[in-house]
């Protein structure tokens, strides 16, 4: 394969008087992987949605291999070489893994599709890819979302692109995945693919990339090459100099149990589960994907039935726990899957900040504008949500700042426990910071919490303890400091594979 080059030329992008992008410049080689950070907000997407064809400049334009493309469609886009993998997956659940990746081209004769060719080709793709545990046959729905997002790169290595650019990847993946990935991106580098790869993860992102270019607030900020790479100098680019990330003083949580857990069984996911969370504590539960850290969150909530065991709130045991019950006993649940679990697109962020609160808001069983402002403008002020004005519809929001709406719903009922999955999906580091921030504030006032995070990392930073979940069970227990690398090493201890 010949060189790849792609030249951003002077690319500006403005929504009325808003800069999305200020007159971008820069040239990438293939045989690279070219790293994009940003805060939320930077323009990172609007770049990404630009160069694949889904957003048209409002001045400058790109060159693939001394080309112009002007005016581009995605599907110009696709027909020159260029692949994205969107954060957002675009993926139809009712359909097989096979027919999503290979939609719109699938084998036929004589004017039928040749099903046995077509999953023959879908599981040699998922083999090179180095992927054994998808069956290509069964509804994409079936997935968790962490596989569903393995099928999104999957459905864009069938185009055998030129150029890739992947949003936000590894988002819902665990370490083990995303090795899997990075394998794989290594090898298309060697090929002489170009790629373009955006993420949060910073210390991902020092692992992967050659290069790391910078956004903010719309602006190209500089580019730093690979043996340049600092954390610290990362973060200063994105955003100057902000606080350093601390762990909240440690200090003994309170005796009190305010959420119990006794041998839950869940047929193949859980396996007499078993623990308690007390009152101003700050639990997490680490895991790799798969060892059902998702299923326990959604089986305490209720909002999936379970075979065996006993949940108790408060001493009170609950006999069959639903949504409904949980929400009455003061327990909150913010789901891995904002877009289609956490948030109502279609309406607006104030109405999404209202929507689990609505009883504690109305007033014999009114609700108004007027009553809910107040709270709308705590959790706004509260997590600095970036929204412009509440009632813009959610879905114009970048993805940060969804998912502080989605916190934001859940603290207006002033929850007793709140269980968070995967609270910093597809949030930058500030952000990160303001939502842990608020949790370890309201630690204090007694409010209780469990966290699930697949960036490791992350949770020796926010608990007070974790809990290492494997295949199912329960497996260690982590009290006061633990590294990063040794909570890595308890969850992939025996792990299968």
């Amino acid at each position: 394969m010949a060189e790849i080059c792609l030249a951003l030329e002077g690319v500006q992008k403005k929504y009325g008087d808003n800069h999305a992008l200020r007159g971008v410049t820069h040239t990438m080689q293939g045989g690279k992987i070219h790293a994009l950070i940003g805060k939320n907000g930077s323009g990172k997407s609007t770049l990404i949605k630009v160069i694949a064809g889904v957003t048209q400049p409002t001045q400058g334009g790109i060159e693939l291999d001394g080309v112009r493309l002007p005016s581009m469609t995605p599907h110009d886009a696709l027909q020159a070489g260029i692949v994205t993998v969107h954060q957002e997956l675009s993926l139809i659940p009712e359909l097989s893994v096979a027919e999503n990746i290979y939609l719109g081209r699938m084998p036929k004769k004589s004017g039928f599709i040749q099903w046995g060719s077509l999953n023959d080709k879908a599981q040699q793709l998922l083999q090179d890819m180095g992927v054994d545990d998808i069956d290509v046959t069964q509804p994409v729905s079936a997935l968790s979302v962490g596989k569903q997002q393995v099928v999104e790169i999957a459905k864009a290595m069938s185009f055998n692109p030129k150029v890739l650019q992947l949003d936000e990847p590894t988002s819902a993946l665990a370490k083990k995945e995303v090795d899997k990935l990075f394998l794989l991106l290594n090898r298309l580098k060697a090929r002489g693919v170009l790629l373009i790869y955006v993420s949060h993860r910073l210390s991902e992102i020092m692992e992967i990339a050659d290069e790391i270019m910078v956004l903010r607030d719309g602006e190209w900020v500089g580019c730093i090459t690979q043996r340049d790479i600092t954390p610290k100098k990362m973060v200063d680019m994105m955003f100057g100099e902000i606080d350093e990330f601390h762990r909240k003083d440690q200090r003994p949580f309170e005796s009190e149990v305010v959420l119990e857990v006794r041998h839950l069984f869940r047929s193949h996911l859980l396996r007499d589960v078993s623990f308690q969370l007390h009152k101003g504590e700050v639990l997490g539960i680490a895991g790799m994907l798969g060892s059902g850290r998702t299923e326990l969150l959604r089986s305490v909530i209720g909002a999936d039935g379970m075979d065996g065991g006993e949940i108790i709130v408060r001493g009170q045991r609950v006999k069959h726990p639903s949504p409904q019950t949980m929400h009455r006993l003061g327990v909150g649940y913010t789901s891995e899957d904002r877009k289609h679990t956490g948030l109502v697109q279609m309406l607006s962020c104030h109405a999404n900040l209202c929507l689990a609160g609505l009883k504690k808001m109305g007033r014999w069983g009114w609700i108004s504008h007027r009553r809910e402002a107040p709270h709308v403008k705590k959790q706004i002020d509260g997590l600095q949500i970036k929204v412009g004005h509440s009632a813009k519809p959610v879905s114009s929001l970048s993805g940060g700042n969804q998912q502080k709406i989605v916190v934001g719903n859940w603290l207006n009922i002033e929850p007793r426990v709140i269980m968070f999955d995967e609270p910093s999906r597809g949030v930058d580091v500030q952000a990160k910071q303001q939502i842990y921030k608020t949790i370890w504030e309201l630690s204090k006032t007694g409010l209780a919490a469990i966290v699930v995070s697949t960036e490791l990392e992350e949770l020796p930073a926010v608990c007070d303890r974790i809990l290492v979940l494997q295949n199912g069970r329960l497996t260690q227990e982590f009290r006061g400091d633990v590294t990063p690398k040794a909570l890595y090493e308890a969850c992939m201890a025996n792990q299968a594979g």
